[in-house]
């Protein structure tokens, strides 16, 4: 009866120093070191008038936005690297642009989904420059992506003449760097030529009640705000009026 109770008692105290190992065990063990992910960012556009249906963006086939022609989907965060970046019908899923993009850490940028002609979608990847402007001023772009209208163009300040804004020149399916203007109250609009030819008007910058000919209202440019004026559309008479030239205005932050 002695040696059952001796070693019922020695099994009760090694019990808890036996739990006090494996306790010390599992908190020595060091947490996984966590996986840092470089990133950027990235802004996509629908505007591609000859795709005037509803668009899916997607970057590694993973979808970052569904839009309707004129729409953005706000700045969107990517891992950075060389990523796949297919633009695909919203209804069908059919595929109509693909192309490999590389995306820099902490970097901001803009894709534009663009006509290239009366059936076909292409992709243009600019550089966000969000650096603030120098005190006192503001930033302004041109994206240039008006199918069939004349090039280069460029961005011109009118007031009682038109005063171009220099280093905004571009070709089509290009964009300029961004540029510092004054602020103020003005209109701005797209030009071509030496003399400065107007080919639309920025006005407020929603697309709509500005044109090619006349005058525009005055748009006030905050100092220290970044700009791009988006020049869009598909030039011809016989073009559905909502798809036709338009200079829009995007504000960068």
């Amino acid at each position: 009866m002695k040696t059952p109770s001796f070693l019922r008692l020695t099994a009760a105290c090694l019990l808890p120093a036996g739990l006090l190992l494996a306790s010390c065990s599992k908190s020595d063990t060091p947490a996984p070191t966590p996986v840092v992910v470089d990133q950027g960012r990235i802004n996509l556009y629908h505007e591609a008038a000859s795709a005037n249906v509803g668009l899916k963006f997607l970057v590694d086939d993973a979808e970052k936005a569904s839009l309707t022609y004129s729409q953005g989907s706000g700045y969107q965060t990517v891992n950075a690297g060389a990523r796949v970046l297919k633009v695909n019908v919203a209804s069908s899923g059919t595929t109509v642009s693909t192309q490999t993009v590389t995306i820099d850490k902490d970097k901001s940028y803009s894709y534009f989904a663009y006509a290239t002609n009366a059936t076909s979608v292409a992709g243009l990847l600019v550089p966000d420059d969000l650096t603030a402007p120098t005190s006192g001023k503001a930033k302004i772009r041109l994206v240039n992506l008006g199918q069939g209208a004349a090039t280069p163009l460029k961005l011109s300040a009118t007031a009682a003449t038109a005063v171009d804004i220099a280093g905004t020149e571009t070709q089509f399916a290009t964009s300029s760097p961004f540029i510092e203007v004054l602020p103020g109250a003005y209109n701005v609009a797209v030009t071509s030529g030496t003399g400065s030819t107007l080919v639309y008007n920025v006005g407020d910058g929603n697309g709509t009640g500005t044109s090619a000919t006349g005058t525009a209202a005055n748009k006030t440019y905050e100092a220290g705000k970044i700009y791009t004026v988006v020049f869009r559309g598909i030039t011809g008479a016989t073009v559905d009026p909502s798809l036709q030239p338009r200079a829009v205005l995007i504000q960068n932050n």
